[in-house]
């Protein structure tokens, strides 16, 4: 089992903007297989970091996700509107193990 966690620098007077991007992608990651754990947007902290975590079975299946993603419509068009929109200014990505508790 694989998180990708994402890590955005966002357009903070865009925020609105941001959040529907992230509304888009929740049930589209589901849609490719994956367990989307929500978008965690600024509110008592830096107002330009909002986060992100889905997990995948495999990092295989996470490449599987990205390959299908591109030729999805409704994916597109969730890239578009932020590009569109420019409410997000760069971000990094990362993959990490989850632990759950004793018996992972």
């Amino acid at each position: 089992m694989i998180t990708c966690y994402l890590r955005y620098t966002i357009d903070m007077y865009k925020r609105k903007e941001f959040l529907e991007y992230a509304k888009m992608w929740i049930p589209l990651v589901e849609k490719h297989g994956g367990k989307h754990h929500g978008y965690f947007l600024p509110k008592e902290s830096a107002a330009d970091l909002a986060v992100a975590m889905f997990t995948f079975p495999s990092l295989a299946a996470y490449e599987e996700y990205r390959k299908n993603a591109r030729q999805d419509p409704e994916c597109q068009k969730a890239s578009a509107y932020s590009e569109e929109t420019r409410c997000i200014l760069g971000y990094e990505r990362q993959f990490l193990e989850p632990v759950f508790g004793s018996d992972d």
